[in-house]
């Protein structure tokens, strides 16, 4: 984990791995702080605020939580007495989306010799993310702290007087997803709204409505952009993953008029100039969305984690690559 100042006020801690959990967060020194986002565990988060205390007075008054994923929200006790500000829906879906309960059940049972077996025969890619998370994480001990203060389309700090506009873009990678920008210093924190280097990956919401938002931030048009996962990026980070999603949907298209399942047209997409981001495998998050948008399917339809945890694992194999996620 590293400290950046990414203009006069604003910071981010980032997660350099750019794995699965490696999210980042921000902070915007003003008015008390605040800080974006609150790590995947208890010693991430406490790192962070190790990193942060070099340049705050104080812990700070406000945390944002950008959406409903524990990558973003299980550090949230560690903020004791913080007003914590999410979108409406972000407050409502944390009970079920971010439970710790079942990770840190994933992770207890790959240590088991017989749950281990089980996994491998029945499910070996979840197998596999359990031991790549088990390399840097601890999830012992969260308790979910759910936000305190919601909001619907838009909620507005005032900070010192600067202005801090908090904008619902959701459904988008989740259903609760926020930006935060800042105008004065031109600085957006995007959430996972954008993956830097690193595949993308959604589980609700459409490609239209994602390549929506990225010309919203486009439009907006920052100097400094804070990912929820990958290194800080300009404008360029934007129209790199807005061409991502749309090669993307396009050869899933393809694959799909030629009657392909989705596991066998991830085995065959090229992953093309971006096979060099971490954890391309999870190109099949990708082209199942795309297959559910041509089948007509809810854009909140939920997900069999093992299963595609188990396709990743499957794309890997095919492609000859060692698997990440």
């Amino acid at each position: 984990m590293k400290l950046q100042q990414v203009s006069a006020n604003c910071f981010a801690v980032l997660n350099e791995k750019n794995r699965v959990c490696d999210a980042n967060s921000g902070l915007i020194n003003l008015g008390g702080g605040v800080v974006i986002d609150t790590q995947s565990d208890l010693p991430h988060g406490r790192k962070m605020i190790e990193l942060f205390g070099k340049v705050w007075r104080s812990m700070p008054k406000r945390v944002v939580n950008t959406h409903e994923d524990g990558d973003h929200v299980w550090g949230n006790q560690l903020f004791e007495g913080a007003e914590i500000i999410a979108h409406r829906t972000v407050r409502e879906l944390m009970p079920q989306v971010a439970d710790p309960k079942e990770t840190q059940q994933l992770l207890k049972g790959a240590d088991r010799f017989l749950t281990r077996m089980l996994l491998k025969a029945l499910h070996p890619g979840v197998l596999a993310v359990a031991k790549q998370l088990q390399q840097d994480y601890d999830f012992d001990g969260i308790k979910l702290v759910l936000p305190t203060t919601v909001f619907e389309e838009r909620h507005v700090l005032h900070l010192d007087g600067t202005e801090v506009h908090l904008i619902y873009v959701g459904p988008c990678h989740q259903i609760g997803d926020t930006i935060i920008h800042v105008p004065k210093e031109r600085v957006v924190f995007a959430g996972d709204v954008i993956f830097r280097e690193c595949t993308p990956m959604g589980w609700n919401g459409t490609y239209e409505k994602w390549l929506k938002v990225l010309d919203l931030i486009i439009a907006l048009d920052p100097e400094v952009i804070v990912p929820g996962h990958g290194p800080v990026c300009g404008i360029e980070g934007v129209k790199e993953m807005k061409a991502y999603l749309e090669y993307v949907r396009e050869e899933s298209r393809r694959c799909f008029g030629q009657g392909l399942g989705a596991l066998e047209a991830s085995k065959k997409i090229d992953f093309g100039p971006y096979g060099g981001w971490r954890a391309p495998a999870r190109l099949y998050m990708n082209v199942e969305r795309a297959y559910r948008e041509f089948r007509n399917e809810g854009a909140d339809a939920p997900w069999d984690h093992a299963k595609v945890f188990d396709a990743v694992l499957a794309v890997a194999k095919a492609k000859g690559i060692e698997v990440e996620f």
